[in-house]
């Protein structure tokens, strides 16, 4: 999805078998959908078909209105960590290298968590801020988390 526009055609044709018109009215028609069908068939051919249909499925609910989904990846954490601060969270969780990154993108509104911008870097995270012992952090608009409290 990340690919240049007009590199899309080109990676088409050496990816896929679709005829070169069908490739270039698709591309002129709607790049977005081009951007996918590449996305979708590169993952195909290098993690099987199967792997594929997961990811695809995987994006589309992320990237929905939702932003949820059970493929998203995740990690498990202990309990013992609530009433933890927002950074210490993303640090601990390693969605971000350093607390300065952390509280940069949190300045810059670049964290979500459960699909609610962060708006202080000294947010406690508590037992009420889990959905089902989970919580859902968003780094940007590409990386997804999903953190279980055990």
């Amino acid at each position: 999805m990340n690919s240049f526009d007009e590199d899309v055609e080109r990676s088409l044709s050496f990816f896929t078998r679709m005829e070169i018109s069908d490739i270039k009215d698709l591309c002129k028609k709607d790049i977005r959908e081009a951007k996918k069908l590449l996305a979708f068939e590169v993952t195909k051919l290098v993690h099987g078909e199967e792997e594929a249909i997961k990811a695809r499925t995987t994006a589309e609910e992320l990237f929905s209105s939702r932003g949820i989904s059970d493929n998203m990846p995740n990690i498990n954490l202990s309990k013992d960590l609530l009433d933890i601060n927002i950074v210490d969270l993303l640090v601990e969780s390693k969605v971000v290298a350093s607390k300065s990154e952390a509280r940069r993108l949190i300045e810059q509104n670049g964290i979500s968590l459960n699909q609610e911008k962060v708006k202080s870097a000294e947010q406690i995270i508590t037992n009420k801020d889990l959905n089902n012992n989970s919580l859902i952090i968003q780094k940007g608009k590409k990386v997804f988390l999903k953190i279980i409290f055990e």
